[in-house]
Formats: structure tokens, sequence, C-alpha cells
């Protein structure tokens, strides 16, 4: 029987190592993003065919690019930023890898969205489907 490991603690997350944010090559060529406190139990995950089901129908992974952040927020917020990012800038970035630069924390995140233009002056989108009660 294999013995279970207890799920971290919020408390023990922050004590611990940093959140990294990984982007894995698969074995398709597409990239898969996303983010981790223990990269190696994460990427053994992936491996075993338990950590996604994107990276499950595509194995083997390669781990391609990491980018330590402070908190999981921004880890977050970097994650759905890469996401975000045309296929052209995701393989740029990990090109980089061979710099000395790869794993730098500051690490410009992609511009937010541009707010939608309004054209009410009560800041609702115009030209949906009207409602009728």
């Amino acid at each position: 029987m294999a013995s279970r490991r207890p799920p971290a603690t919020p408390s023990a997350r922050r004590a611990g190592a940093p959140w990294l944010v990984y982007l894995l090559r698969c074995r398709d060529g597409s990239l898969y993003t996303g983010i981790t406190t223990d990269l190696a139990r994460r990427l053994a995950a992936h491996a075993a065919g338990r950590a996604s089901r994107y990276t499950r129908s595509r194995l083997p992974v390669v781990l391609a690019h990491t980018e330590p952040q402070a908190s999981h927020s921004l880890a977050l917020r970097r994650e759905a930023a890469i996401k975000r990012l045309p296929r052209l800038q995701k393989e740029l970035l990990v090109a980089r890898k061979d710099d000395a630069a790869c794993a730098a924390p500051d690490t410009p995140a992609a511009p937010a969205r541009p707010a939608r233009r309004t054209s009410r002056r009560d800041g609702r989108r115009a030209g949906g489907r009207a409602r009728h009660t």
C-alpha cells in the first residue's frame, strides 16, 4: 500500500520554496504552462500521467522553462499572462533558456488587456441584446 503525502498547508508553502511558473514541451511540440512549489514532484506527476489531462495524452514532456515567483498570486498572474501570449512569443521565452537570464524573476509580464470601450455614460457596453421583461 503506497503512502500518500499529506497536503501542504498554506503556512508551509510560505515558509518553503518559492512558487515556480513552468513550461513543458509536449511530444506533439505544444507548450503546457503550470505553477508549483515542488517542481520535481510536479514533473514526476506529469511523467506518470497524473498531473493534467492535457499532458497525459502528449507524453513524454520535457521541462522547457521556469520562472520563480514570490507568491502564489504572482505565479497565477504570470501563468495567465504566459497563456495569453501568442505561440511565437512563448517560443522566444523558451529560447531564452539558453541565456543566463532564464529564471530571472523580473521577467516582464504580458501587458494587461485594454479596457473595452463603452459608448454609454453609465459605463455599460452598447450593442447588447435587449432584455424584455
